[in-house]
């Protein structure tokens, strides 16, 4: 394993609710990361206790995310060490209230 894709995995391991992004939870820089922001809150979950990675930030995590998660896109949410998926794939679960009941079993 890469030394890259060796972060990836820790930060994965070690965070509740993981969100590969770009930007932050305070400031999305693009319209995707900020819907899964959205889509976050509407579930009832603070920002606050969102860990974000930023990717514009680092280039090897960026391109890392992808090969880890088999995943073209960013943004990629991680619950407890499991990959949900981008925003698409967020919004789906989230009509249907599976997110919600996620987040609730997780809590």
């Amino acid at each position: 394993m890469s030394n890259t894709q060796q972060r990836i995995a820790d930060l994965v391991k070690n965070n509740d609710i993981l969100l590969f992004m770009k930007g932050n939870a305070s400031f999305p820089m693009c319209g995707f990361s900020g819907r899964a922001i959205q889509i976050l809150k509407a579930c009832g979950v603070d920002p606050k206790t969102i860990a974000t990675v930023n990717v514009l930030e680092d280039q090897e995590i960026r391109q890392g995310i992808k090969e880890f998660s088999n995943w073209p896109t960013i943004p990629q949410l991680y619950l407890h060490g499991e990959f949900i998926g981008g925003s698409d794939i967020m919004m789906e679960m989230y009509e249907s209230g599976e997110l919600q009941q996620l987040l609730a079993a997780k809590a």
